[in-house]
């Protein structure tokens, strides 16, 4: 009996380190993502692809069916024109990628997509409209294909799956913004004005992040490492 009451007492009970409350072990990964350089940019690209794409998947039953007087199985060719550009792009992108930088390529998608959106303006008939649809879906893939590559190498491995949830959260927040930018704007001021405002906004998001993405970026993060 006494020695199992010294064997009980003897040992020491091993310090656990502290862990971070609740709300900073949730908002880690939004705070990570806003405290790197290269992130940030990523975030403007995302909303200049938000407001590029707009026009296409919320406005291009207004285009075909609204203004040209088509039937939905030319709608159906329109978006599968988008989406052809857009696999087309991805699948060139690996070689792409070895010759280039990600910022640079990811930014001349960006590009591709406010000039792709600025011509919307002008779409004379449906024969204009199926090229740059597929136009818009290269740009579209460029400038967020390479966004999982980034967030891999901003982030020690423990930290990656709140990256990637900040990444999803961030990404359909400006979706969020720019859906009803498009359908509010189409209803009220017609396809040309709507083009022409989202063709602004995705030119100034492009620019921000040619302005907050430094072009030697080497830093990963400037958050400490999870303790």
């Amino acid at each position: 009996m006494l020695g199992s009451t010294c064997a009980v007492c003897a040992p020491t009970i091993p310090q656990t380190p502290p862990r971070h409350g609740v709300l900073a072990r949730t908002t880690r990964g939004i705070r990570l993502y806003l405290a790197t350089p290269r992130l940030r940019g990523l975030l403007a690209i995302d909303m200049a692809v938000a407001a590029a794409a707009s026009i296409v998947l919320v406005n291009t039953v207004v285009y075909v069916q609204g203004l040209f007087g088509l039937d939905q199985s030319a709608t159906a060719l329109a978006l599968a024109c988008f989406g052809a550009g857009s696999v087309l792009a991805a699948l060139g992108l690996p070689r792409v990628l070895e010759r280039m930088a990600d910022r640079t390529v990811m930014l001349g998608g960006a590009c591709v997509l406010c000039v792709g959106t600025c011509l919307a303006i002008w779409v004379p008939n449906y024969g204009w409209l199926l090229p740059l649809w597929g136009v818009l879906g290269v740009g579209y893939s460029v400038a967020l294909t390479p966004s999982g590559r980034l967030l891999r190498r901003s982030g020690a491995p423990e930290d990656r799956p709140a990256l990637f949830a900040a990444q999803f959260s961030l990404s359909h927040l400006c979706w969020l913004l720019a859906y009803p930018v498009a359908g509010r704007m189409g209803a009220a001021f017609g396809l040309p004005a709507t083009a022409l405002g989202l063709g602004l906004l995705a030119a100034i998001a492009t620019g921000v992040a040619c302005l907050i993405w430094p072009s030697h970026d080497e830093a990963t993060t400037t958050l400490p490492a999870r303790q």
